[in-house]
């Protein structure tokens, strides 16, 4: 084979090639509608109030979040384990394994492109409310694109990891849901996580990183916050003494404009208000905080791939 005499650069496009006809010829395409047909029923389902309340932000981030990784991790986490056999046959004939990785690197960041591409059209298409303004750029699709493409990317390269672990596509799939579990679980986001090594584990999982960040550049510590109010409304009907104490409140605090100048009422200043009261510095709407995320869901992506390489370096001692 020509990629025997060839250097580790002269290997690259060759093993990428062969990726790009994967792409075309095994169906590796399909990940794309499938990435449309996700983010579309999450976008009706769970992101109506995105980025216009604290309580949607939470969830509707947090589920877009886990589209992302979800499409990341089938991405890749077949591609090395299901031609094991032929990477051990190629790299005692002289591949080397960086490019070939490398190669899946570059061909996997083309794919997370695309499908990130589609999550954020799909999402627009389905009239999630994005903000216009971006924190490190001056678009706010531009940034939201950024967050999106490394969580999907490190999620990527997290299950290249494992798929160079594994020996079969079936113990790869496996592992898939424990590694999903892990990553919602330890977020940080949906259940209340207690003691201090337990908050240290969310530290090391891509949602935790990639939550804070499409938070922070959907400015949540800026929004209102619905929960209160919406409790208190639900109890409007209660009459003590013959008279809807609550329902006068509810209907002054709705009817009434608090500021002529932004046509707010009582209860739009209350929910800001509760809001500010409840705002989260891990969601600091700061350049700095942005980049940080960005860097540390790169810093993942480049450790999951070295360790990748690492491992199959070792790949003709192993006699599974």
């Amino acid at each position: 084979m020509k990629s025997s005499y060839r250097g580790r650069l002269g290997q690259i496009p060759i093993y990428l090639g062969k990726c790009f006809r994967s792409f075309l010829y095994m169906d590796d395409w399909k990940m794309l509608p499938m990435s449309a047909v996700i983010a579309g029923i999450v976008s009706l389902v769970a992101c109506q109030y995105l980025f216009v309340t604290m309580e949607g932000t939470t969830s509707g981030g947090f589920t877009l979040v886990c589209v992302c990784i979800w499409v990341g991790m089938f991405n890749s986490i077949q591609v090395i384990c299901r031609e094991r056999s032929i990477v051990k046959r190629e790299h005692r004939s002289g591949m080397h394994i960086s490019s070939y990785v490398i190669s899946h690197m570059i061909y996997q960041a083309f794919l997370c492109i695309l499908q990130t591409i589609i999550i954020l059209m799909t999402c627009k298409y389905c009239n999630v409310q994005f903000p216009s303004d971006g924190v490190v750029f001056r678009w706010f699709m531009l940034d939201a694109g950024i967050t999106l493409f490394l969580i999907t990317y490190s999620a990527d390269m997290l299950s290249l990891m494992i798929s160079g672990i594994v020996s079969t596509p079936t113990a790869a799939m496996t592992i898939v849901p424990f590694v999903l579990i892990v990553q919602l679980v330890f977020s940080g986001t949906m259940f209340p996580l207690e003691g201090e090594y337990v908050k240290y584990l969310t530290g090391l999982t891509i949602s935790k990183w990639g939550m804070e960040c499409l938070c922070s550049i959907g400015n949540y510590n800026s929004l209102p916050m619905v929960s209160l109010w919406n409790q208190i409304f639900n109890y409007r009907n209660i009459e003590i003494g013959g008279v809807q104490p609550i329902r006068e409140l509810t209907n002054y605090m709705q009817y009434t404009i608090a500021d002529e100048s932004t046509n707010l009422t009582v209860r739009d200043q209350f929910n800001l208000q509760v809001g500010q009261y409840n705002a989260n510095p891990a969601y600091a709407n700061t350049q700095s905080h942005v980049l940080d995320c960005w860097g540390m869901l790169i810093l993942f992506a480049i450790i999951y791939a070295v360790i990748t390489i690492l491992i199959l370096e070792r790949i003709d001692r192993d006699k599974r």
